[in-house]
């Protein structure tokens, strides 16, 4: 097996982990949780200002 071989592996178990983290990040069972959390930062910006 020679340097050839071993980097299109790589390349393609990359893209199939690529590809999977995709599938998790935009599913729906994650949409809600996700929303949540990108709602933090603006819900705690108004607690450390005092505003």
């Amino acid at each position: 097996m020679n340097f050839t071989w071993i980097s299109s592996i790589v390349t393609v178990l990359s893209f199939v982990a690529f590809v999977g983290i995709l599938f998790w990040a935009y599913s729906r069972n994650n949409k809600e949780r996700f929303e949540a959390l990108g709602k933090l930062p603006i819900d705690n910006d108004n607690e450390t200002t005092g505003n």
